[in-house]
Order: structure tokens, then sequence, then C-alpha cells
């Protein structure tokens, strides 16, 4: 008579790791990395402290008191307002103009960039390849070497002191273009593409109605990086504009500290805790941009980790 043995019996035995395998594996920290990754840490958030620090303090605590602590009688709430007073209530006119630079700056090159980053990608004609190595080639020029130039060409155009000497050359952005191409190989598939030209859609509708929603990540990518850099350029609106009504940020916080320090007139004792002031909430509108648009980040990199 024969006995059916149950499959688990049948089974050969699972084979165990060894216990050094098993000890590597749980092992994941590293003592060097670590501190490393405070160093880090520290760099970027020291600054930071130090001007949440120092918004609270007055001129004469900014020389006497420790940088990294509070003084014995913290002013925030009236830095603040005397930041938003200071010369008739200039800086809000500063702020605004900055919010206008940097938005449409932001929102013009982050489209230019999706298109032409676009047209590398899925269309292919003469001299394409040489093209987007100059494009490549554009990104390893800084902005400052061109800055000259630029203000030269402008004058005979006629646009400098006006918002277009800074809104139009912060839409040229090579590295966003270069990055949207890169992108928009994987995350535009031509199925789509050919199905959306055989339904009868032109080119045009593609790129708006197809292509900018399977952008979207990249594109709040190069949005945010041409947001920061035109949000605190100084070097181009301080050659371009010679009108305080029409400075940024940057350059109007710089012409503060330039007074404070030259005893100009109108300067006051408490200047510098001013520009110091206005530093700390020049970077508010930053952060809030950042924890807006980081979903599209994380949404982008979840879509991205599915293999189709």
């Amino acid at each position: 008579m024969t006995t059916t043995l149950p499959s688990a019996e049948l089974a050969p035995p699972a084979k165990r790791a060894p216990a050094t395998a098993r000890k590597r594996r749980r092992k994941r920290h590293s003592t060097p990395l670590t501190i490393a990754m405070l160093a880090v840490l520290a760099y970027f958030l020291l600054p930071l402290l130090w001007l949440l620090v120092a918004s609270t303090k007055s001129t004469q605590d900014l020389f006497n008191t420790f940088g990294l602590w509070f003084s014995h009688a913290p002013q925030l709430l009236t830095n603040v307002r005397a930041t938003f007073t200071q010369d008739d209530g200039v800086f809000v006119h500063w702020l605004l103009n900055t919010v206008m630079y940097a938005g449409v700056s932001s929102v013009g090159a982050a489209l230019l960039a999706a298109a032409g980053g676009y047209g590398f990608a899925k269309f292919r004609f003469r001299g394409d390849r040489v093209a987007f190595n100059l494009v490549v080639g554009a990104v390893m020029v800084p902005a400052t070497a061109l800055a000259i130039p630029t203000y030269l060409l402008f004058a005979k155009a006629g646009l400098v002191n006006t918002p277009w000497a800074v809104i139009l050359p912060s839409l040229v952005n090579p590295f966003g273009l270069y990055l949207m191409r890169v992108y928009a190989e994987d995350a535009v598939p031509d199925s789509i593409l050919e199905a959306a030209r055989i339904d009868g859609a032109g080119e045009a509708r593609i790129f708006f109605r197809i292509v900018l929603r399977l952008l979207g990540p990249g594109l709040v990518t190069v949005l945010l990086f041409t947001l920061v850099a035109t949000w605190n350029n100084y070097f181009l609106p301080l050659i371009m504009l010679n009108n305080p009504n029409l400075y940024p940020v940057t350059v109007g916080l710089s012409s503060w500290a330039a007074r404070a320090q030259n005893g100009g007139a109108g300067s006051s004792s408490d200047m510098l805790a001013l520009v110091v002031t206005g530093s700390l909430i020049s970077i508010v509108p930053l952060v809030v941009a950042f924890l807006m648009l980081q979903r599209y980040w994380q949404s982008g990199l979840a879509s991205g980790g599915v293999k189709q």
C-alpha cells in the first residue's frame, strides 16, 4: 500500500542565509555617513537659523549679542512693521516687483523649455544634434559672463530700465531645456502621439492638451529652478535698472545696506536690522512655493517607478 506524503514534506528544506549575511542586511547605518549628513544639514540650516534669530534684534544687538541666540529684548514684530513702513513702504513695492519678475520669468521659461525639450526629443530635423550640443554647451556659460553683452543689446533696443530687461533674459534656460528633453524622451510615449495624430489632432493641440500634462513633474522642476534663480538674481537687475521703483528685493535691500554703512540721508540707526528682517521676509514666498509644488515631484517619482 502506497502512502502519499504531503507536498510540504516532499519539498526540500529552505536554505537559511548565513548569520553573517543576515547581520549584514540588518546593519544599514554608517557612522561616517551620518556625520557627513549632519554636517550638510547644519551647513544649510545654520544660516536660516541665524537669519531668524537676527531678525528679532536691533542693530545694536546684532553686534553685541551671540549670533545664534536671541537677545534680552526680542523685537521681531517691531522690525517687520518698520521694514514695511520704511521710505513710505517701498519694500512692499520691491516685493511685488520681485513676484512679477520671478513669476512671469519662471512660467515663461518652463513653457519654452518644455516646448524645446519636447521638440528635440520627439522630432528629427537637419542639424538637431548640433543644435542640442550648442544647448548643452550653453549650460556651461555663467550668467554673469553674459550680463554686459545683454546690457549692450538691450540698450540698443531701448529696453534698459524697464521690467523687460529682467524678464526677457530670464526666459532663456539652457539647463531647463536639457532637462525637459531628457524627461520627454521617456515621459511622452510615441504611441500616444501617433494615436492623437490619427484622430486628427494638430501638433499645437497635442502639445498643450497631452504633452504638457505628461511633462508635469519636469515642468514644475524647471519652474522652481527658474523661480529661485530669478528671485535671487542680483547682478542683472543691478546693471539693468536705475529706477528704485523697479528694483527687486535683492537690489533694494542692497541699497538700504549701502545707505546704512555710508550714513546717507534718511538712514536710521536700525537700518541694518531692517535689511536682515527684509531678507527673512523675502524667503517666505520661496518656502511657500516649494511646499505647494513639491507634491508634483512626488507624483512624478511615483509614476516613474512603475514600469509599463
